[in-house]
C-alpha cells in the first residue's frame, strides 16, 4: 500500500517533534506500507519536497514564504501520479482556505486521510503566547472544522472518541527503542541529585515550578545538592522568565541551560543526571489526559520521572512521581525521598514499555482501524 506522510514543516536533529516524526515514519514502513515523506526544506531557498526529490521550488524571500504556505498543487500532483492510497497528516493548527483545498483534492483522489493532532485539546496552550501565535489560532478556529470534514480519523493521545464530529483514533506516543539508549551509569547521589527537563520549552512543562521549589530549598542552606538541567529552546517569553526567576531566586549556581542537544550530546546528559522532569502544567492549557513523548523517552532510558497530568501508560508505575496539578512550587525534599525509594534499575525501567510502547506497536493500530488492514 502505498502512502504519504504529510507535514507542513521541515526537519530539525535536536527536535523531539522531528525525531518522533522520523519514527513514526520508520514504524509505518516495518509495518508494509510504502511510505513517502513530505515536507519543507529551507535552508537557503524554499522546497517542498518528497524524500530527496524537489517537488516545488518557492525560491526565496517574502514571496516563497507565502507559498509554501498557500501552494499545495504539487502534493495534489504527486498522490495523483503515484496513485497515493494513505494519507497521514500531521496537524500543524493551519487550517484555511488553501489547506482545506487540500484536503479537498486530496479526498477526490480517493485517498483515506488520517490527520493527527499532537495535543488536543489545544486552545488554552495559546493564552500565554504573543499576540503573532494567537493569530494563528484565530485562523484555526474559523477554519477547523471544514478541514477535518474531508479527514477520514483523526488520531490522538486522549480519550477523546471524536473530535469536531469525526471519529478518532486513540494511542499512545511510541518510542522507537533502536534510537533511544539505555542509561548505563548510576551515578553516586549520596550529595547531590541531578535533575533533568527536556522540552521545546513552553508555558505548560511548568519549568517555573522546580525552579520555586529550588529557591525555596535552597534559602535552608542545604548541603544536599539539586542541579537541574534544561536541555532544548523555546518561547523566548518563557525562557526570559525562567532566568528572571533563577536571578530573583539566586540559584544560578543550580540551573543549566544547554539549548537543543541530540545524538551523543543528549546521551551524555542523560548519563549524567539521575530523574526526569516532565510536564508539570498541563492545567494551564486546560489538559488532564494526555501521553506526552518525553515520559516515554524517560522510560525507554531507564530514569525515574515526575508530572503532573494524567497519562494511563504509567500511573501505577514504581518509578513515577505524581504532582498536584496547580502553579505550587515542587518540595525538593519530597523530590530526593521519591528518588530514594526508586529500587528499579535502568532496564527494568524500560522493560515495564518496551512491547506496549513501541511506535510499531502504536502505528499498527492506526493502519488497522483506518484502512480495515490486517498486518502480518
Amino acid at each position: 500500500m502505498k502512502a504519504l506522510f504529510l507535514i507542513f514543516h521541515g526537519f530539525e536533529d535536536f527536535n523531539g517533534i522531528s525525531k518522533k516524526i522520523r519514527s513514526q515514519i520508520k514504524a509505518l514502513k516495518e509495518c508494509g506500507l510504502d511510505v513517502k515523506t513530505c515536507y519543507l526544506e529551507e535552508s537557503n531557498k524554499k522546497f517542498r519536497m518528497i524524500d530527496d526529490t524537489i517537488i516545488a521550488d518557492y525560491g526565496n524571500g517574502i514571496f516563497a514564504k507565502i507559498k509554501k504556505r498557500i501552494s499545495f498543487q504539487s502534493v495534489i500532483n504527486y498522490v495523483q501520479k503515484e496513485k497515493i492510497s494513505f494519507i497521514y497528516i500531521r496537524y500543524d493548527h493551519n487550517s484555511n482556505p488553501f489547506t482545506i483545498h487540500l484536503v479537498k483534492e486530496l479526498k477526490r483522489l480517493n485517498c483515506k486521510i488520517v490527520l493527527e493532532i499532537p495535543t488536543y485539546p489545544y486552545d488554552k496552550e495559546y493564552q500565554f503566547l504573543p499576540f503573532a501565535y494567537k493569530r494563528i489560532l484565530w485562523t484555526d478556529q474559523l477554519f477547523r472544522r471544514k478541514f477535518v470534514s474531508y479527514v477520514d480519523y483523526i488520531v490522538t493521545f486522549s480519550d477523546d472518541k471524536e473530535i469536531w464530529a469525526v471519529p478518532t483514533i486513540n494511542i499512545s506516543n511510541g518510542i522507537d527503542f533502536e534510537s533511544i539508549k539505555l542509561k548505563t551509569k548510576i551515578n553516586d547521589t549520596n550529595k547531590e541529585l541531578h535533575l533533568l527537563g527536556v522540552a521545546t520549552i513552553h508555558p505548560w512543562h511548568g519549568f517555573d515550578r522546580i525552579l520555586c521549589g529550588l529557591a525555596e530549598y535552597y534559602k535552608k542552606n542545604p548541603n544536599y545538592k539539586v542541579i537541574f538541567h534544561i536541555v532544548g529552546f523555546g518561547v523566548p517569553e518563557v525562557v526570559d522568565y525562567y532566568k528572571r526567576l533563577i536571578k530573583e531566586g539566586n540559584i544560578s549556581d543550580y540551573v543549566h541551560f544547554y539549548g537543543g542537544l541530540f545524538g551523543e550530546k543528549l546521551d551524555e546528559i542523560f548519563e549524567k543526571c539521575d530523574m526526569g522532569i516532565g510536564s508539570l502544567a498541563r492545567h494551564r492549557s486546560n489538559i488532564d489526559k494526555i501521553k506526552t513523548l518525553k515520559n516515554r523517552e524517560y522510560a525507554a532510558r531507564g530514569i525515574p520521572f515526575i508530572y503532573s497530568e494524567t497519562d494511563d501508560d504509567f500511573e501505577n508505575m514504581p518509578y513515577i512521581k505524581k504532582e498536584k496539578a496547580d502553579d505550587s512550587p515542587i518540595n525538593i525534599d519530597e523530590l530526593i525521598k521519591f528518588y530514594k525509594s526508586v529500587t528499579l534499575c535502568p532496564e527494568e525501567i524500560r522493560n515495564t514499555i518496551l512491547n506496549k510502547l513501541s511506535w510499531k506497536n502504536q502505528m499498527s493500530i492506526v493502519i488497522q482501524k483506518a484502512m480495515k488492514y490486517n498486518l502480518k
